[in-house]
């Protein structure tokens, strides 16, 4: 049989990132979300593949949001909680507003007609010992916010390099010792299981969308090679890879306006969408692929850890 391995998708809408970047126009809510997920949609279905969709709560509640949700489950694809606001300073929340983001994300997804979410992504790769807390006591079997890299200083010193003023600039994205953090699933004391987003092993730098296209405006070849290489050694350590997608995977540059500053973005469409599809056909050529609430549900014994924050 092959390895289990499993594809996420975190539908980060364009005011998001708008927000995050210290642009003041996403306070006019900007979406992109009728573009993508219709393309989204269409790629995992040719690959016959289902998901885990972790949605904003802040979009659940608007029209086209509720549309995704309900268009995405009705694919057969799990529905987990990505927070209300999708603020990635999440970790320097009291422990009431981070309660209040999970709740009030939980009631939007139910809302807009998808089973209560028993997994969660913290915007940002932001996990507290408060949060974990908040997830044991709502019945949430796991969490998927650990992004186990070196790399979360030099994101920062680019996002800070070309945003506008934002609330937590100075520690977003988190310091050199994420590396230290696993790159396997394990289970936080008290009950909550971490599943990573997967690192390449070994060297420990990121594997999903963005990074492989900012490679791909380089060379195609060299995306793939990278890409490639990250599984086989995914294979040869026993990694069972979670593989993140945002939708900005399959969205050009004009699709999504103001974002010139996002890696990747001069990649077009069409391109962006046959490099997911090959992604996804070289994932399933090796893993048996699912979503990551069935990939956690497929987890033997793991061992524990304190709740710290990441």
């Amino acid at each position: 049989m092959k390895p289990v391995a499993s594809v996420s998708l975190d539908l980060d809408n364009l005011w998001a990132y708008l927000r995050t970047h210290g642009d003041p126009s996403w306070e006019s809510r900007p979406s992109f979300l009728g573009s993508a997920v219709p393309r989204l949609l269409d790629v995992l279905g040719e690959q016959r593949l289902t998901t885990t969709v972790f949605v904003v709560g802040a979009d659940a509640e608007r029209d086209d949001g509720a549309a995704a949700v309900s268009s995405l489950a009705a694919a057969g694809h799990e529905i987990a909680n990505h927070s209300f606001w999708h603020q990635p300073w999440l970790h320097r929340f009291s422990d009431e507003e981070v309660e209040k983001e999970v709740l009030r994300a939980e009631e939007a997804i139910m809302a807009a007609g998808a089973p209560k979410p028993v997994g969660f992504r913290g915007p940002g790769y932001s996990v507290t010992p408060a949060l974990l807390d908040v997830l044991r006591r709502r019945g949430y079997s796991y969490d998927a916010s650990v992004l186990p890299t070196w790399i979360g200083p030099l994101a920062r010193a680019y996002h800070n390099r070309t945003a506008g003023a934002t609330d937590g600039g100075e520690d977003l994205f988190g310091g050199f010792g994420k590396v230290r953090s696993p790159n396997t699933a394990f289970r936080w004391r008290g009950g909550v299981v971490e599943l990573p987003v997967t690192t390449m092993p070994l060297l420990r730098v990121p594997i999903h969308g963005a990074y492989l296209l900012q490679l791909h405006q380089v060379s195609p070849r060299l995306a793939r090679a990278y890409f490639s290489s990250a599984l086989r050694l995914c294979l040869l350590r026993k990694v069972s890879p979670s593989l993140l997608l945002h939708p900005t995977d399959v969205l050009s540059g004009a699709e999504a306006p103001g974002m010139e500053f996002f890696p990747g973005m001069a990649v077009p469409g069409a391109s962006k969408v046959a490099l997911l599809g090959w992604v996804l056909s070289l994932l399933r050529k090796h893993f048996d692929v699912v979503g990551t609430g069935a990939h956690v549900a497929r987890l033997a014994r793991l061992r524990e850890r304190d709740p710290v924050a990441c």
